[in-house]
């Protein structure tokens, strides 16, 4: 894990290979089903999609925070403002508390990097951001595999181990199912 930093996504080039789709008229991901309404994400399609993407890049804050290995970018986690994303009126995943807390919902490490701890690095970057910005807690929502294996399609949400290891402890569990494993509300509060 020597050498892995992890700091606010600002290119484009870089997002798009860690959540972009390999022909840009797919409606892929480019994880925006968690940050946007089901009607504002299904009306994106095609190069919409990451035109989005590449307008959140531009803004103020950074849409979430890559992992570079030198120059190579190795991961990706989205993070946000709670409130300006769908979990906010989730019915499956209650708040803690009033809190303005961030969310950190999407964690992708690339194939050839995986199983060397990006995954924790990543939570954590996402967390010191949103930090930095003013966050007065972060929360993750992933499954509580109790060490089962997770589908690779599914994994994107993290394990509650990975949560873990990046220092949030569990807030509450949840309605929500990912992958077949409930889901968890892990916090870390600021210092």
């Amino acid at each position: 894990m020597s050498g892995i930093e992890v700091r606010p996504a600002r290119s484009f080039a870089d997002v798009q290979t860690m959540v972009g789709p390999k022909k840009p008229t797919s409606n892929v991901c480019w994880c925006l089903s968690h940050r946007l309404d089901a009607r504002t994400n299904q009306s994106l399609v095609g190069v919409e999609r990451g035109e989005y993407v590449r307008e959140l890049l531009g803004r103020t804050v950074a849409p979430g925070v890559l992992a570079y290995d030198g120059d190579e970018v190795v991961g990706w986690a989205a993070v946000a403002p709670r409130a300006e994303l769908p979990f906010a009126r989730s019915r499956k995943i209650p708040h803690v508390d009033d809190l303005p807390v961030w969310s950190v919902w999407c964690v992708r490490v690339r194939p050839g990097h995986r199983g060397q701890g990006i995954s924790h690095l990543l939570v954590r970057g996402a967390a010191d951001y949103a930090f930095e910005q003013g966050a007065p807690a972060v929360e993750g929502y992933p499954v509580d595999n109790r060490g089962e294996k997770v589908d690779l399609t599914m994994a994107y949400v993290g394990t509650r181990a990975v949560f873990e290891a990046a220092g949030f402890t569990l807030a509450s569990p949840t309605d929500a199912v990912s992958g077949g494993f409930p889901r968890v509300v892990m916090r870390l509060p600021a210092r």
